[in-house]
């Protein structure tokens, strides 16, 4: 039986655009034993895609900040003793950078990744056995797609994006938003006071208002949205398998360009979209679900355009109104 070791390390979103790849690689290869090298903080993420059979966790964001502690060198030779001791015939590097190809690099196999034309970072095409190339000009899921299937021997097929997760039982009688306010980048934070006119909205319709967040700005701004919002609850901060149950059995998820927004779309949400300092044509969320995507690179959409959106599509009732 092959064994396929697929390098798609972070970031969250980044993650989640690799599940429907591994959702056909598995179907393409159903014989294969496919392992998946993964920051350690998404690895529960990846252990829920039914398609892995293993997850190998990774540290190299808390390396970095701890070079000179030989606990951390003790950490990467241990690392690179687990790689090497995967009979790895085929290494993919979906990721295309040079941290992720020196990954790819360590591991057992014939090493495929992008060409120097398909890749930010150009150097990192020097690392592979076997170069491809990918549009760039592609979304982020469909260029996962298609490296993996040009890697493993493959072509792509329409049948529509599986990411391979198994929504868990839905409570009938709870009914709430998740509104996802955190970001890595401020340019792409969306105003507090459209949350909070957008979160009322949602009150009034009958919602729990569900706040998470992921760092101590996160939770401070929770706490001012959570002032304005009435009835509203702040989600303890949780392992991200977690968080995803708490994400796919939600009413509706309002979410800013963020990784959990494409966890949402993954598992079929009824999702409004909010892009203010990104293409959406590269990163938007894609899934079977009712979405909305309001805004793009430059704009700042309001919330009253949020909830037009909403009553228009009817996703408060699971379809189109």
């Amino acid at each position: 039986m092959a064994t396929i070791l697929v390098v798609k390390t972070s970031s969250l979103g980044d993650v989640v655009h690799q599940m429907p790849a591994m959702t056909e690689a598995r179907r393409n290869l159903p014989d294969a034993r496919i392992v998946w090298v993964v920051e350690e903080a998404f690895a529960p993420l990846a252990r829920l895609h039914p398609s892995v059979d293993e997850v190998v966790p990774v540290a190299t964001r808390r390396w970095r900040g701890n070079l000179f502690s030989p606990a951390t060198w003790d950490e990467v030779r241990a690392f690179k003793a687990k790689l090497r001791g995967i009979a790895s015939e085929t290494v993919v590097d979906t990721q295309g950078l040079i941290r992720s190809a020196l990954i790819a690099r360590a591991a057992n196999g014939r090493r495929h990744g992008y060409d120097s034309a398909s890749i930010r970072e150009k150097a990192a095409s020097l690392f592979y056995d076997v170069r491809h190339h990918v549009s760039r000009a592609m979304h982020a899921v469909m260029r996962n797609r298609a490296l993996m299937g040009l890697s493993l021997g493959y072509s792509l097929e329409d049948n529509g994006l599986d990411y391979g997760l198994v929504r868990p039982p839905v409570d009938a009688a709870a009914r709430y938003a998740v509104l996802l306010h955190g970001t890595s980048r401020a340019t792409k934070e969306w105003r507090e006071s459209e949350w909070i006119g957008l979160g009322k909205w949602l009150h009034q319709q009958g919602l729990e208002v569900v706040l998470p967040w992921g760092n101590e700005r996160e939770r401070l701004r929770c706490q001012r949205l959570a002032g304005g919002i009435p009835g509203s609850r702040i989600l303890e901060r949780q392992p991200l398998d977690v968080t995803a149950k708490v994400i796919a059995n939600a009413s509706l998820v309002v979410g800013v360009d963020t990784g959990l927004l494409h966890l949402a779309a993954a598992y079929s949400v009824p999702l409004v979209a909010i892009f203010l300092a990104t293409d959406p044509g590269l990163t938007g969320p894609l899934g079977s679900g009712p979405i909305v995507v309001l805004g793009g690179k430059g704009t700042s959409p309001a919330f009253a355009e949020a909830i037009r959106a909403v009553e228009e599509k009817g996703l408060l009732s699971g379809g189109e109104a």
